[in-house]
């Protein structure tokens, strides 16, 4: 959960002699499948796409990750350039200390992420659903882990398997002192 405070306005109260100042907030957001889902809901269009996103997009999914909702309307149009920076880092924060080895040239999926699709790998994967309010990276972790060590594994090539063969015997050479 990504913890944003935002000063209210300054002022100066004659009878006390003491700058108060008004209605500042503690805004608390979560990228979320369920902030994910609810933007979706509204625009009836893919969040994850390739398509970019208005301003006004924007800030309404910023409004979808809000966690509490006491949260006045006006308090998104205080929103500095700095909190914005600081939003986007955490949207794309990894959030899990897994890694994973990239094939290079591996082809990537082409298929348009939609909240119903991640649903369903969790349906598939039997993910709880209590996890929709996990971090989105970190959910797209846990499926990809789960489809991978689900995954058959992959037979070898010809050529790898030659390759794999002559280094096993040039080994087996070594360890005996043989030539052959």
């Amino acid at each position: 959960m990504l913890t944003i405070r935002i000063s209210g306005v300054e002022s100066f109260d004659e009878s006390s002699q003491e700058f108060i100042t008004q209605g500042g907030i503690i805004l608390e957001l979560e990228h979320s499948l369920f902030s994910l889902s609810k933007w979706e809901s509204k625009h009836e269009k893919p969040f994850l796409g390739h398509d970019s996103k208005t301003s006004d997009e924007i800030l309404d999914y910023i409004k979808c990750m809000k966690v509490s909702f006491e949260v006045p309307e006006e308090i998104f149009s205080k929103l500095s350039i700095a909190n914005f920076e600081e939003i986007n880092n955490y949207i794309d924060a990894k959030m899990t200390a897994t890694w994973f080895n990239e094939q290079p040239g591996a082809p990537k999926s082409r298929e348009i992420i939609t909240s119903e699709l991640i649903y369903y790998w969790m349906t598939v994967f039997n993910i709880p659903f209590e996890c929709e309010s996990w971090h989105l990276n970190r959910l797209f972790t846990l499926i990809r882990i789960c489809n991978i060590k689900q995954a058959k594994p992959q037979k070898m090539s010809r050529g790898e398997l030659a390759a794999r063969n002559r280094a096993l015997n040039a080994q087996r050479k070594a360890q005996l002192g043989t030539s052959g």
